[in-house]
């Protein structure tokens, strides 16, 4: 057989990142519709029993998965305590961004997220002890201006769905630290200590905030969950098609369909102060990637063994 031609390679290796920028762009537009329909569903309904139900659906799809493939890994759990932790950071968060979408446009909280992040960099220069540059730091601190102009402190439209947005935030932050820390375990089950915890946090919640729901609610809602993990294959297998480095900036198109369908499924206009801080904020937010990313290219690599 013909060995491929160089040029043959490199049609196959663009044509993978294109397939792969694609299901990116995909899984991004998915949350942002799921993350709409849960806000429409909220103002009726507590955020953890609408939490509950979406994660029953979303463990019946991901369970098969692991039972299938993945269920040896089960008995060789790395770093267990903090797995633990990491879930529960998961689970707390949803819950704070749930709470968060109810009371506040989608475009303010998706801003405070977009944040997550750029407060991973300070974060791991404080706790993790890893080098951060003037560069980056300067980008830190532009970020979290950004994060204050959208959220506008001092004015009267400030409230205290803001400030738990800004705690959500902050838990996704470490929970993104903690990750790094369990690189190397099975992605399916990641996903799966995620949505068990959401799903504990929503049962033991819904004990006490429960408004009996009608069934067409209850099946909205677990079509809901098993959507969400499809959007969460879908950035999995972008990431398998095409480098992170390429595929990780059309995350922040999340903004767009923040912006977009909180315009049209609820007439929130945002104001020009949210518009400049999520432009801020994602500007920074893609200053501190690429940096990082030229920072590794600049590494030594390790010479090849001799032959």
């Amino acid at each position: 057989m013909r060995a491929p031609t160089p040029e043959i390679d490199a049609r196959g290796v663009a044509a993978s990142t294109l397939h792969g920028i694609g299901m990116m762009l995909l899984a991004i537009a998915i949350f942002g519709f799921v993350n709409a329909f849960s806000k429409a569903i909220l103002a009726t309904y507590p955020p953890t029993e609408a939490l509950f139900i979406r994660g029953f659906a979303a463990m019946a799809v991901l369970i098969p998965f692991i039972a299938r493939d993945n269920w040896a890994a089960l008995r060789t759990i790395q770093r267990p305590k903090l797995q633990v932790i990491r879930a529960i950071l998961s689970g707390s968060d949803a819950v704070m961004f749930f709470i968060a979408i109810r009371y506040i446009p989608l475009a303010d909280a998706t801003t405070c997220y977009l944040a997550a992040p750029i407060f991973v960099t300070a974060l791991s220069a404080i706790f993790l002890k890893e080098p951060v540059g003037w560069r980056r730091w300067s980008a830190v601190v532009i970020g979290f201006i950004g994060v204050l102009i959208a959220l506008r402190p001092t004015s009267a439209s400030f409230s205290w769905p803001a400030v738990v947005a800004l705690c959500g935030c902050f838990c996704q932050s470490i929970f993104m630290l903690i990750t790094r820390k369990v690189r190397g375990t099975d992605s399916t089950f990641l996903s799966l200590t995620q949505v068990i915890a959401s799903f504990a946090i929503g049962a033991s919640a819904s004990t006490v905030f429960w408004v009996p729901p009608t069934w067409t609610i209850v099946g909205l809602l677990l079509i809901s969950g098993v959507v969400n993990v499809i959007g969460v294959f879908c950035l999995n297998r972008a990431l398998t098609l095409a480098p992170a480095s390429v595929v990780a900036p059309y995350q922040y198109t999340i903004i767009i369909w923040a912006v977009l369908l909180g315009y049209l499924a609820f007439g929130d206009v945002p104001s020009l102060s949210t518009l400049l801080g999520a432009v801020i904020v994602t500007g920074a937010g893609l200053y501190i990637f690429f940096r990082e990313r030229s920072l590794l290219r600049r590494e030594p690599q390790p010479n090849p063994p001799p032959v």
